[in-house]
């Protein structure tokens, strides 16, 4: 929550008809310490918090997480296993689709004579 510059001329307004202008200063200085006071409770008791409940249970999950790490992978390895057979598993009984017959070798388009290069020699003529 943010107080713009509008909220906080209110609240001077509203202080200063509610105080006087005479005390005004006085309270506004006991509010400050008291926010101050506040701030520095709040940063203890969050200090205290963190080193009394969070730091010791991130330390007894250490040996935990190390423990789960062989498992987990482990855990990976069944599953891929698990799914290699559902694959192999998957194609019995069914018949497999024809493969595409490919043209043999022998059946390439025969070059047309009369390109470039040198005309094809006569059987038996020597130039």
């Amino acid at each position: 929550m943010q107080i713009g510059i509008a909220e906080l001329i209110i609240v001077f307004v509203v202080a200063l008809f509610a105080v006087g202008p005479d005390k005004l200063p006085a309270c506004a200085k006991k509010l400050g310490e008291a926010v101050a006071q506040f701030k520095k409770y709040s940063e203890e008791a969050t200090r205290e918090i963190k080193e009394s409940v969070v730091e010791p249970l991130e330390a007894a999950q250490a040996p935990l997480r190390e423990a789960v790490k062989p498992l987990e992978d482990l855990d990976k390895a069944v599953q891929g296993n698990v799914k290699d057979i559902k694959d192999s598993f998957a194609g019995i009984g069914k018949q497999k689709p024809p493969a595409p017959k490919e043209k043999p070798l022998d059946e390439a388009p025969a070059e047309e004579s009369g390109t470039l290069g040198d005309p094809p020699a006569a059987d038996g003529a020597a130039s």
